[in-house]
């Protein structure tokens, strides 16, 4: 079993928490477009409170570790490595709830490149004790926003994933897509699996506009957020996510693996034991 003490070191050394990759410009960044109601950081959210920049800041003091000083405005910015092991707790238990329910669950993520494997190694293990891994909407396309304008894509999955590509780009299965903040996605998916007459997930695990469009349609959802992606934070203090891990989401792949040990032992689904 990987011991806290062991996951505080990893998190500091790979810089996953403490001070991280994401710059304070960035976060702050995000803040004032959250305040200004920007869809491509409010992420499928429809906050019912009013954000500040002010009040973003003190959220995100609370929930991620970040500076609440308003004259800090460069640099990096940090997480406190407390912070992530409390979220990675209650991540974990939300997992456990759902394996011995045998909910099922929808997987999704707009950071392929990089949280694929945990995610991937995660509806493994709940496959394994008899939860459903839905997979709807295979090949559906999606207009997606991209900083070239708008794109068309289409969901597809890997290992039990969900994520976009273009279309052609590559095999349908193969490990790549784009990185997406849309809760387009997850609308479609939803969507197909209520016009098919369910099972509708119980549990939506990912990050971006995968926990926030579902958790705004009232669908349980949890993930992980870097300190510029407010919304899954604003949406856990409003009760429309379960939880929200605060970590950098944008390090080397296998940076997460001793994330999956320690996620699957506190779970206590299986698998753990194949992770270093």
């Amino acid at each position: 079993m990987l011991s806290t003490a062991a996951l505080r070191a990893h998190l500091l050394a790979a810089r996953l928490a403490g001070p991280v990759a994401t710059s304070r410009e960035e976060s702050l960044r995000s803040y004032r477009l959250f305040a200004a109601r920007d869809p491509r950081v409010l992420l499928g959210l429809d906050p019912e409170w009013g954000w500040g920049e002010g009040d973003l800041l003190r959220l995100m003091a609370v929930k991620c570790g970040v500076s609440a000083d308003p004259a800090h405005v460069s640099g990096p910015d940090a997480i406190d490595p407390e912070l992530t092991l409390a979220g990675l707790e209650a991540f974990a238990e939300r997992l456990r709830e759902a394996a011995g329910a045998r909910s099922p669950v929808l997987f999704g993520t707009g950071h392929p490149h990089r949280l694929l494997g945990f995610y991937a190694s995660l509806a493994r293990a709940l496959s394994a004790v008899g939860c459903v891994v839905l997979t709807p909407a295979q090949g559906v396309g999606v207009d997606t926003a991209t900083r070239f304008g708008v794109r068309r894509h289409s969901i597809d999955y890997v290992r039990g994933v969900a994520l976009v590509r273009e279309p052609g780009a590559r095999p349908a299965g193969s490990a790549t897509g784009v990185h997406t903040h849309s809760p387009l996605p997850v609308r479609i998916a939803l969507g197909a699996l209520a016009e098919a007459g369910g099972p509708l997930p119980e549990l939506v695990v990912g990050d971006h506009g995968w926990v926030c469009g579902a958790g705004q349609l009232g669908v349980e959802a949890i993930g992980l957020a870097d300190t510029d992606d407010p919304a899954l934070f604003v949406g856990e203090a409003e009760g429309r996510v379960a939880v929200a891990v605060p970590l950098d989401d944008a390090v080397r792949a296998d940076y997460y693996r001793p994330l999956i040990r320690y996620v699957l032992d506190r779970a206590s689904l299986p698998g753990a034991q194949e992770w270093p």
